[in-house]
């Protein structure tokens, strides 16, 4: 079996450099391979690649490695602050739905009776409620809010809960909720029940690869969206019948954003993407910007999906 050694940095900027790599201030190279580590940095060549997979393209410049990893980090918090948007208003939205239609004391939410009734999904339902109450049990008293209700109420009504709750945990929690109650709060964001559904698991995906500083500009995630009107009224290419942009890569979360996020928190989001956008194809030489666009899934005309209804 192969094994990895340590590599210095010298060795390190060795190996990119016989890869094609090239380096015009090796000084703060070393710096910011220190700072950032080799693994993370190396994650973000491939669109500087020769066909072969390997080398760099003849040129390629560190300094545009580094750019494409800056931009990626922006990108990062870009997304992140726009899907803790979403996430807070379905937290928002299902704890007002659920409280008003079953109540909102513990025996109310955390009661099976008061979530579909379907017998394949009781197993689900009572995972889900175990999960919950994990979650209350262990962050119930490090959240000021949480504790407060619990030592003068006894109680944490669910419009408090939900801040200890995941995203994740309320994603599923409305897949098993009754028909009424889904309904409620898809109306409030302009979708269907289908699309809630299929959009939720991909806005957790994208949070989590955000809070942990994944590579998140040529993500592709396992689900795949519908084809919607966007796909339509942007033009996007087809191959084999099949949209080749806005499926299961970024542009499908920018979709996805379109549909859920307030117009003007939309209108912000697109105006700070391609505000990056522009920086990094001004720190680019060896390729251009589209090919960039391109591992993200954008169209060249994705600024347009901001005016279309």
């Amino acid at each position: 079996m192969k094994t990895k050694t340590f590599k210095t940095l010298d060795e390190q900027i060795d190996i990119l450099s016989r890869k094609g790599l090239v380096f015009e201030d090796t000084l703060n190279a070393k710096s910011i391979l220190l700072r950032e580590n080799y693994f993370f940095l190396s994650g973000y060549r491939h669109v500087f690649l020769n066909p072969d997979g390997k080398t760099f393209i003849e040129g390629t410049k560190f300094r545009e490695l580094y750019a494409m990893f800056s931009f990626d980090r922006q990108l990062r918090n870009i997304i992140f602050k726009n899907i803790l948007i979403v996430e807070n208003n379905l937290k928002s939205i299902l704890a007002y739905v659920m409280s008003k239609n079953h109540g909102f004391k513990e025996n109310n939410y955390l009661n099976p009776h008061n979530f579909v009734k379907d017998s394949k999904k009781t197993k689900q339902i009572n995972d889900l409620i175990r999960k919950m109450k994990r979650q209350i049990s262990v962050n119930g008293k490090q959240h000021a809010a949480t504790a407060h209700y619990l030592i003068n109420y006894g109680y944490i009504p669910l419009w408090v809960v939900v801040k200890v709750l995941s995203f994740g945990i309320v994603g599923e929690l409305y897949t098993i909720l009754q028909y009424q109650d889904q309904k409620e709060i898809a109306d409030v964001f302009g979708v269907d029940i289908y699309s809630m559904v299929e959009y939720l698991p991909i806005l957790a995906n994208y949070r989590n690869l955000c809070a942990h500083e994944d590579i998140c500009y040529c993500n592709k995630t396992q689900k795949i969206i519908e084809d919607t009107k966007y796909h339509r009224l942007l033009y996007i290419p087809k191959v084999n019948d099949e949209y080749i942009y806005g499926k299961n890569d970024l542009f499908a979360l920018v979709i996805i954003l379109k549909f859920i996020l307030k117009e003007d928190d939309f209108t912000l989001f697109i105006n700070e993407v391609s505000y990056e956008l522009d920086r990094l194809s001004g720190k680019l030489e060896t390729i251009k910007i589209d090919k960039v666009l391109h591992a993200m899934g954008f169209p060249n005309n994705y600024k347009e999906i901001v005016r279309l209804d």
